[in-house]
């Protein structure tokens, strides 16, 4: 479902619950956003769809027909709308309050936060100080992750750049996107490859640029029972070849970055080599890139590539 229509059916769900009489369908065209901008046609065809989808998933609209008025009103009743008391065991206000945890650094903190702000609301307790023990995080810092969540959120095709793995190379892919999987620290997005008409794994790192949305929401069909952990957990370039780098640290610094060196030799203008052997580029890139102006990478070419993106992602 696009944004612009949640909101649309969130502001009819506000309107029909706030009024205290009936309203017609041209006074409810007037009041809601994102209906007064449709002919009468669009609008009558638009209303009547929201008004069917509401009602499938339980919001309880009542039509009323006054022998004194043309046109039937509609409203939403406050007592057959609202939830009944929700009451919840320990262990599962835990797990709400652990949940919001985990999403504190991530773009979904936000709705997070909110929906325990909301169970506060209505009296539902949270005691967060019984996991405080407890530090999980999810780092969703890839700038497709958004993108890709609401695609998968509303069944959507999209498409992005690519750089494959070791060669570096940039293709454009068209996903059907099934879901986003963290494994390792690391997010994947599975789904259908309409390029190469098969189920494909793509790791978000290594996603270049924006992610597009492409078609009508809705169209992606996602197979029954298709366990898409395993899907990325089984992926062959998930382990990948060790490899050496060669790098350049300014003298005095980086000690850290020595112990695990390979080798380590004094260079010209204050700069020192080290060797030292790595697997995955994106993770390299991450960690040489947060020592700043002390490391620069030599080769190989793709991993130096990658301190350079992000660093310029960095700085815009």
């Amino acid at each position: 479902m696009s944004r612009r229509k949640t909101e649309r059916l969130l502001n009819l769900v506000i309107c029909l619950l706030s009024t205290r009489r009936p309203l017609s369908a041209e006074q409810i065209r007037h009041a809601v956003p994102g209906y007064d901008r449709d002919g009468d046609e669009a609008f009558q065809r638009m209303f009547e769809r929201d008004k069917n989808e509401l009602r499938e998933i339980g919001v309880p609209i009542e039509v009323h027909k006054d022998p004194w008025e043309d046109e039937p009103g509609y409203r939403i009743v406050r007592q057959s709308y609202e939830l009944p008391e929700i009451t919840l065991e320990a262990d599962e206000a835990a797990v709400l309050g652990l949940a919001a945890q985990v999403w504190q650094r991530a773009s979904l903190a936000e709705a997070a936060g909110g929906a325990l702000l909301k169970l506060r609301a209505g009296g539902v307790e949270t005691d967060e100080s019984a996991i405080g023990a407890l530090e999980l995080r999810v780092d969703t810092r890839d700038p497709s992750f958004p993108a890709l969540w609401e695609a998968v959120r509303d069944r959507r095709a999209v498409r992005f750049d690519y750089r494959t793995a070791g060669s570096g190379t940039v293709r454009t892919r068209t996903l059907e996107p099934w879901g986003v999987v963290s494994r390792r620290g690391r997010w994947y997005v599975v789904g259908h490859d309409r390029d190469r008409g098969e189920s494909r794994v793509f790791r978000l790192s290594r996603i270049a640029g924006p992610v597009s949305p492409i078609g009508r929401p809705g169209v992606v069909e996602v197979p029954e029972a298709v366990d898409l952990r395993a899907l990325v957990g089984y992926r062959d370039d998930l382990a990948l070849p060790e490899r050496p780098a060669l790098l350049r640290v300014r003298a005095g610094t980086c000690e850290g970055l020595r112990q695990l060196a390979q080798a380590v030799r004094p260079g010209a203008d204050g700069w020192d080599e080290v060797e030292l052997v790595f697997a995955d580029p994106e993770r390299l890139a991450g960690w040489i890139a947060s020592l700043g102006a002390d490391v620069e990478v030599v080769e190989p070419s793709d991993a130096r590539d990658s301190v350079i993106r992000r660093l310029k992602g960095a700085l815009a």
